[in-house]
């Protein structure tokens, strides 16, 4: 059950700041950037773990917070306005006490910045416990009626994988790094993957591969039937930048296409 404490909403300082970090998303049948995950990262250059792990349980629901409005900032700053690229945010599934009301501050961020919403993907991790499935359901359904897009990150590496598919049908999964990790050298990996794909077209859920860093995974993965691809082989992330797809990249992609 999503925790409802008068503490939890207002959330208590953080005591520490941090920015984001850019890494494209690419989609393949058209050969375009697709959109930017936006990955937090301290500002003197500290990795994600490591400013997630000073966020203690109170703070939860403020950092939560805290995160979707820097990152809808950072993006209206570096986007092109024209044909705005999606930007993909991580969020709390159980720092959200009321869909609705915890949307506020990312509206009007979104507002102030001339950021369009539908330009904005939420992702929930499949690696955090989801105690209140009916409240996980309200979420999304505000989410799609804000026109956000939503997505499961990390999907197959975590507590619900199939289970967790059939209660709640994104518009995207992304499959986790480990699935993607040498797939063309894993008949069992390529079976999953196969598998996955074809649950995703008959469900009409878009597919991505996260984590891709090489070009035998990309073509295998491509071949499979997935279409958006995102990873160190395409670009690492950028702080307060967007980092150029690399050029090896574009040529096999234009190649596969």
């Amino acid at each position: 059950m999503a925790d409802t404490c008068e503490g939890c909403r207002s959330g208590e300082p953080l005591g520490f700041d941090f920015t984001m970090a850019f890494q494209p998303i690419v989609e393949t049948s058209e050969s375009i950037v697709w959109g930017y995950e936006a990955l937090i990262r301290g500002t003197a250059g500290e990795g994600a773990g490591e400013i997630l792990s000073r966020v203690g349980p109170e703070q939860r629901y403020r950092f939560d917070q805290a995160c979707r409005v820097k990152a809808i900032e950072l993006a209206a700053q570096l986007f092109p306005k024209e044909n705005t690229p999606k930007l993909s945010i991580n969020f709390l599934p159980n720092a959200v006490y009321e869909p609705a009301a915890c949307l506020r501050k990312t509206l009007s961020a979104a507002r102030r910045c001339h950021f369009p919403q539908t330009a904005i993907m939420f992702e929930f991790t499949e690696n955090e416990i989801v105690h209140d499935t009916a409240h996980l359901r309200a979420i999304i359904a505000e989410y799609r009626k804000q026109g956000f897009v939503t997505a499961i990150d990390d999907f197959g590496a975590g507590f619900s994988g199939l289970a967790l598919l059939a209660d709640f049908q994104p518009d995207l999964i992304k499959l986790d790094m480990h699935l993607v990790r040498d797939i063309h050298a894993s008949r069992a990996r390529q079976a999953i993957v196969a598998g996955l794909a074809g649950i995703c077209r008959e469900l009409d859920i878009a597919l991505l591969a996260e984590g891709v860093e090489s070009e035998a995974e990309f073509l295998m993965l491509k071949a499979a039937g997935v279409t958006l691809f995102q990873g160190y082989w395409f670009a690492p992330p950028a702080v307060e930048a967007l980092p150029p797809v690399s050029a090896a990249a574009i040529s096999a992609v234009n190649i596969a296409a």
